[in-house]
């Protein structure tokens, strides 16, 4: 049984695809505050459905939520 990623909107995520951003978000550990409507390409899906990884502007591996992506 395959795990469906979806967004915040319900739409189904797959490896690769661009997402944008929701809501602002700080990323622990820095100093850098991801925007609302940045957009993050070529996304990695993990184990956990709620959780896709990314590189995105000076931060590298890093792990978002579903719950602040939409599909791009």
């Amino acid at each position: 049984m395959s795990i469906v990623v979806r967004d915040s909107n319900g739409t189904a995520l797959a490896e690769g695809d661009s997402v944008t951003l929701i809501k602002d978000l700080k990323v622990k550990g820095t100093s850098v505050t991801l925007k609302r409507g940045t957009l993050v390409k070529n996304i990695r899906l993990t184990d956990d459905p709620a959780e896709v990884e990314c590189n995105a502007e000076k931060v590298k591996g890093l792990v978002l939520r579903t719950e602040f992506l939409k599909k791009a």
